[in-house]
């Protein structure tokens, strides 16, 4: 058998079922390569790896059972400290799972640690790099998940999204990320920011560990994302609003996307976002800074030194708007919302970029999510997919978009572009 850290979760699951790999065994050879790699990666907030050990000997029965699962930080867990990436609550010890933690170990999950999130998931980066270039940003602001999965660390990992934390990080790793329809996976135990936005997701290295992990956490039925489909997809190529923001590598990325899945049977038409998704990005932006400043209204009474000056001005700007300004702002998600399923008319699903281009250099942003607040404001499902590299040889993806609900679907779609681009 293979380096057990290089399987994917659907391989690692289906070995250690068949008694063919042990999950203390999994658990040791990726605690051999955190050992090697975490240096330089730092990808963890929190890692123990003896309790790890401890807790895969003892893995239960499920789904999941002895597969690692890395947490991002911004969730609560009941036997590791949750910092929110935020130096105001280090050491924090919460007594209790989130939810969604809470149904990974009941299928037999195993949480080998804590990954690196961004403040609060929104601004300030943490010291995480990524692993196929150390001297550029892995995204965020999920960036110790995405470094952990694209660098063996763990085959599965939670992440969140108010922008494009899910979406892009996987991009410029590498891995799969997979951001459901909104409140898919309960929110249950998140510092959620957003109460309109915050989606929690998975990143994983397949489609269909993503199906796995997500359908045993929420208890439903995702499919299997590797069953051939009955017939070929009817496709929408989205440029969308943002498309003058897309480096060169990304524009020559739909394109190629385009004519390999024309070549595979595909059927390819050009997509435009009805209005008003020409007012979202603000509307986005309103939303978010100003439900963020609600979120942390104790922070900011008690604490506000602890606060990066970035996200305090954010938090400002929301609480600057007018009351007609805001009321708009909601306007417009509800109005794009419900124009959004007659614009996917005759379409099975959207292909879109996932990020403007590869990871920047340096670790002082992770990026900008204009490719991703659009979907996330419209509460669908989106999966990204390693779609190739860009100009210094570092990942791109392209991202799979369908409709509300509809994420068996959309995960079996996503599944179809990757095995056309591979």
């Amino acid at each position: 058998m293979q380096d057990p850290s290089r399987l994917t979760a659907c391989d690692a699951a289906r070995a250690i079922r068949e008694e063919r790999l042990h999950p203390e065994a999994l658990m040791e050879a990726c605690a051999a390569r955190i050992a090697a790699r975490e240096g330089a990666v730092r990808a963890f907030a929190w890692y123990d790896a003896a309790q790890a050990m401890q807790a895969a000997a003892v893995a239960g029965p499920g789904a999941l059972r002895g597969l690692p699962v890395g947490v991002k930080d911004v969730l609560d867990t009941a036997d590791m400290p949750t910092e929110y990436g935020s130096q105001i609550w280090q050491g924090w010890q919460p007594r209790a799972d989130s939810a969604c933690v809470a149904g990974a170990r009941a299928a037999g999950a195993v949480i080998i640690g804590k990954t690196v999130t961004t403040e609060f998931a929104t601004r300030k980066p943490g010291a995480t790099t990524n692993p196929h270039n150390v001297a550029h940003t892995p995204g965020g602001s999920s960036s110790g998940s995405a470094a952990g999965v694209a660098d063996f660390f763990f085959p599965l990992a939670f992440a969140t999204q108010t922008g494009g934390s899910i979406i892009r990080p996987a991009a410029y790793c590498g891995v799969v990320g997979y951001k459901p329809s909104y409140n898919l996976i309960h929110r249950g135990g998140m510092r959620v920011m957003s109460e309109t936005l915050d989606t929690i997701g998975v990143m994983s290295r397949s489609v269909a560990d993503c199906a796995l992990f997500v359908g045993a956490v929420a208890g439903i039925d995702l499919g299997d994302p590797n069953e051939r489909p009955s017939r070929l997809p009817r496709v929408g190529i989205c440029r969308s609003p943002s498309w003058d923001l897309a480096a060169p590598e990304t524009q020559s990325l739909l394109e190629h996307v385009a004519t390999r899945l024309g070549r595979s049977g595909a059927v390819l038409s050009d997509h435009m976002l009805s209005a008003p998704s020409d007012e979202l990005q603000a509307a986005h932006r309103i939303v978010m800074h100003r439900e963020s400043a609600h979120a942390l209204g104790w922070e900011r009474a008690h604490a506000r030194s602890g606060l990066s000056a970035g996200l305090l001005q954010n938090m400002e700007s929301g609480l600057a708007k007018t009351p007609g300004e805001v009321a708009r702002a909601y306007e417009v998600f509800a109005a794009t919302q419900a124009a959004f399923p007659a614009g996917m008319e005759g379409l099975d699903f959207l292909i879109t970029p996932s990020a403007s281009g590869e990871a920047p250099a340096g670790l002082a942003s992770t990026g900008e999510h204009s490719f991703n607040y659009i979907w996330t404001s419209l509460h669908v499902p989106c999966v990204t997919v390693p779609a190739g590299t860009g100009p210094t040889g570092l990942p791109l993806g392209i991202q799979i978009v369908g409709r509300a609900g509809s994420d068996k679907v959309t995960l079996a779609w996503a599944q179809w572009v990757a095995a056309a681009l591979a």
